[in-house]
Order: structure tokens, then C-alpha cells, then sequence
């Protein structure tokens, strides 16, 4: 006889769709994957998970996501006077669209 069944992969409770999006990134880079590749990047919020993105892209811009890739990046290191500070570390999603769909962000 079998274990039990493992629970479902649930998405993040406390986050909703519009929650788990902080941002577009317009850069030069993103709109040449956007325009070859249907990738799109974003910037989210650092506990949300590839679930997460997948579940806000598809209720947000109604479309449909084939995969999601994310990148925790480290934030800059700072330099002024006597003082080494850092910018704050962010997550960053590249989301790729099923060949049917595009998302317009102007």
C-alpha cells in the first residue's frame, strides 16, 4: 500500500494577482524578447512563487503562459563618501506566452 498523497502545490494565500506584479521592465533587452521570443519581464514581489507569476499574468493581462523563469537578483552595492550601502535585492520574471498571445504595454 501507498503513502499518503501529497498536498497540491497551493499558490500564495495573502498575495492576489495584482499583489504579485510590481512592474513592467520596458528595457531594450526586454522588448527585443518580447518581439522575437513573446517573453515578457517583470519585476515581482520577492515571496511569490512561479505559481504565483503564472496564476497573475494569466488573471491580469488575459492570457496564457507556457513558462515561467525567475531570477533573484542582488542589489547594487553603493559607494558615497566613507559608506558602502546596497540597493535592496528584487526578483525578476521572464514570462513566456503561448504563440497566440501578446501582451500590449503601451
Amino acid at each position: 500500500m501507498a503513502g499518503p498523497v501529497p498536498p497540491a502545490p497551493r499558490l500564495n494565500p495573502r498575495l492576489a494577482p495584482h499583489q504579485v506584479i510590481v512592474r513592467p521592465l520596458l528595457t531594450e533587452k526586454g522588448m527585443h524578447r518580447a518581439t522575437r521570443h513573446n517573453a515578457y519581464s517583470f519585476e515581482v514581489v520577492t515571496s511569490a512563487t512561479k505559481a504565483d507569476v503564472r496564476h497573475a499574468v494569466e488573471e491580469l493581462f488575459n492570457v496564457k503562459v507556457e513558462r515561467v523563469a525567475v531570477q533573484n537578483r542582488l542589489g547594487k552595492t553603493r559607494r558615497s563618501r566613507m559608506r558602502r550601502t546596497t540597493a535592496r535585492p528584487w526578483k525578476k520574471a521572464i514570462v513566456t506566452l503561448k504563440p497566440d498571445f501578446k501582451i500590449n504595454l503601451f
